[in-house]
């Protein structure tokens, strides 16, 4: 049988028991908990696949410390989490046509798309019943899978951090810049000034941005992820400079380091969290008619802003989520082309995903964090495990 990774609404309340609740010395490895798994028999239109590689993401953390909702809780107190994996088809349905046992595949996480595409749940974390990638093997319909792109140019370990990150960055840069096109046409302004802050999405979008031609900027407190960027031509900003926004005056140092970055005009686009310290920051560093994008909403489920001044100013502020199934396959064609993602130095073992969640929460790692699930890579991979 199986082993699988499972989150429980009993052993968050022990840990946050033993922590009093102090989630600054909460540790998921005492949450996230290996477990035996049945899978579901194999119906027409599944695929039956092991496991090889999967990437840490962050609402994985956040279902482990249940620090906005208690996603756990709300799925019956026990959840099997994974939002992002390779895998090798192993057997497929009747009905299959897409996908040959041996063939290397990718997944996305649109759990349960709209009448336009667009998920209203996310596979393994708030969709009813499913099962994620945090395990050995699995069984989804084919059109959770996408074939994996294998001769892009990245390694095995750079292809295993986009199956989410990516998708998510290609929506949100593509209504970006919809958006902000709505507002000024490119005879009046033909190249952008593009902001992202910190994690692996926001590189992504600025990888967009910076190969259609505009100037991007990345602010985050790693080096590692400044330097890696900065080879990419995307130009650095230490967000330690500025005490990552503490106080209002860090706000307005950053502000004005922008400005001065930038001729005076500010930032263009910026992709944030349009939650906690750096949410204000980019409000500060936008330009007239500028557009905030979200990357996410873990850090809370309340904001609030200056309306009036927003208003003056013309800017747009769009809540997004991830992308339609159309759109997970499509942005597979720019892996290696536009998508070169920061990768941790340290390659987890599957024994070892536990701690990998840990060091996660506590922002210790050098780039997305990567655990390799199984032992026995197939040929067509090895070597790409570099």
């Amino acid at each position: 049988m199986p082993q699988s990774y499972a989150i429980t609404a009993e052993a968050i309340q022990a840990e946050r028991s033993r922590v009093d609740n102090d989630l600054d010395k909460f540790d998921a490895a005492n949450v996230i908990k290996l477990d035996e798994l049945v899978l579901p028999e194999l119906g027409p239109k599944d695929v039956h696949f092991r496991v090889l590689v999967v990437s840490v993401e962050h609402n994985i953390d956040h279902a482990v410390l249940a620090d906005t909702v208690n996603i756990t809780e709300l799925r019956g107190g026990k959840i099997y989490p994974g939002n992002s994996a390779v895998g090798e088809v192993v057997k497929v349905g009747d009905q299959v046509t897409r996908f040959k046992p041996g063939d290397v595949v990718i997944t996305h996480c649109n759990g349960e798309p709209d009448i336009y595409g667009y998920p209203k749940r996310i596979w393994a974390y708030d969709k009813p019943e499913s099962i994620g990638w945090y395990g050995q093997e699995a069984v989804v319909e084919d059109w959770q899978l996408i074939p994996a792109p294998l001769d892009c140019g990245l390694n095995l370990w750079e292809i295993a951090a986009l199956p989410l990150r990516a998708p998510t960055a290609y929506h949100l840069w593509r209504r970006a810049l919809g958006i902000l096109r709505l507002k000024i046409d490119r005879e009046n302004l033909a190249r952008l000034n593009v902001l992202g802050f910190g994690g692996g999405v926001s590189e992504l979008f600025l990888m967009l941005a910076r190969h259609e031609g505009h100037r991007a900027f990345f602010c985050s407190g790693s080096a590692e992820r400044r330097e890696h960027l900065e080879e990419q031509g995307i130009e650095p900003i230490d967000q330690k400079k500025f005490n990552r926004f503490a106080s209002s005056g860090d706000v307005k140092g950053f502000s004005k380091e922008v400005k001065k970055l930038t001729d005076g005009e500010g930032i263009h686009i910026v992709c944030d969290m349009l939650r906690g310290a750096v949410f204000p920051a980019g409000l500060a560093a936008l330009s007239r008619q500028g557009v905030n994008v979200s990357a996410g909403w873990q850090l809370g489920q309340k904001i609030s802003y200056d309306s009036a001044l927003l208003s003056v100013k013309q800017v747009t502020l769009d809540h997004t989520h991830y992308d339609t199934v159309v759109g997970c396959n499509a942005c597979t064609e720019l892996y290696g082309v536009v998508f070169k993602p920061t990768v941790h130095k340290e390659i987890y073992t599957f024994a070892e995903l536990p701690r990998a969640v840990r060091e996660m929460h506590h922002n210790t790692q050098t780039g997305i964090p990567i655990v390799q699930v199984a032992e026995d890579l197939p040929a067509s991979v090895k070597s790409l495990a570099v």
